[in-house]
């Protein structure tokens, strides 16, 4: 049964529920709704790098902080058209554009990222984009152009949310979630654990988003990547354990949602990652970088898909209606 009326109490019991008798909670949900040896295999690009006027305090891309970032203007049409086609020989089959933008503006940048979506669409992937905060014009328009799904992450708890970012509010991330569902475009919204935040701070998170209206078709589950030159460059490494609590707790309270084990492979084992998948992750971030952050690459993850035995998911390209 899909409910959308989790209560923070149930969401707290289940997150911390022993963990072997959590993952094969979440193990057997995973089983009902999705092929457990189908991992969906996604490549992000980073289609216009930096200079974020912004202040995520996780984030190398943000112009006031000083990290290794070179700020870079945004890909032409076809650079990107043939970096989507390499991702898809070498077994991608969601595309996603990311765009150091606060939010998008009407202009010629914006039609140019028009024909990415539309040329991507032709070669028959998934297409998603994230480029910070959308009107429901904007997001008409991505519809119109051809996008599967937008990227949006709400990154923690309203609560905890003012102590890493202040240049919007909560409220702002969640009318564009609002915008693009009702656009009919598929929503992809998680978060980033090791920031600072509590355990409350994680659950609130998740019961957000198993309580909106719809939940998302897509949850990333990321492990913070500090980043020298930004406020969390110290944070200690997420424990492959807190990452198995929330994916697994995410898969029992989303049970139809692709969950997506995204930043933080690059230190995680295969037996780490195998945990996860256990847990009921059912995609990856291929590629050796996750816009500007290391990623583990290809080959390591086509070796890792051979020794656990899994397959990558086909796209599913039917659209919401």
């Amino acid at each position: 049964m899909i409910r959308n009326n989790w209560t923070r109490e149930e969401i707290s019991e289940i997150f911390n529920s022993p963990v072997l008798d959590l993952v094969y909670r979440a193990a057997t949900v995973h089983r009902e709704h999705h092929d457990p040896q189908e991992v969906q295999v996604c490549t992000l690009l980073s289609v216009k790098t930096g200079g974020c006027p912004e202040d995520c305090a996780y984030c190398p891309q943000a112009a006031r902080y000083h990290t290794n970032v070179k700020v870079h203007k945004l890909m032409e049409v076809d650079e990107v058209l043939a970096k989507a086609h390499e991702a898809k020989e070498a077994g991608s089959t969601r595309f996603c554009m990311g765009a150091a933008w606060r939010e998008v503006r009407d202009n010629r940048d914006f039609d140019k990222v028009l024909e990415m979506v539309k040329g991507v669409n032709a070669l028959d992937m998934e297409v998603c984009c994230t480029l910070g905060m959308l009107t429901p014009e904007q997001a008409e328009k991505l519809k119109a152009a051809g996008l599967y799904a937008y990227n949006h992450n709400l990154d923690t708890s309203e609560e905890f949310y003012n102590d890493i970012i202040t240049t919007r509010n909560y409220q702002d991330r969640l009318d564009t979630i609002e915008n693009v569902r009702k656009a009919k475009i598929s929503v992809c919204a998680g978060g980033i654990i090791g920031m600072g935040e509590n355990e409350q701070d994680r659950i609130g998170m998740l019961h957000t988003l198993a309580t909106l209206p719809e939940h998302p078709e897509s949850v990333p589950v990321n492990a913070l990547v500090p980043v020298e030159g930004t406020p969390l460059e110290d944070q200690e490494k997420v424990s492959v354990w807190e990452m198995v609590r929330m994916i697994a707790t995410a898969r029992i309270i989303m049970p139809k949602a692709m969950v997506r084990l995204s930043a933080g492979r690059v230190r995680m084992t295969l037996e780490e990652q195998a945990l996860c998948f256990m847990a009921g992750a059912n995609s990856i971030f291929a590629g050796d970088k996750l816009l500007t952050t290391p990623n583990p690459g290809v080959v390591q993850d086509q070796e890792m898909f051979q020794i656990l035995q899994l397959k990558p998911r086909k796209a599913h390209k039917e659209q919401l209606v």
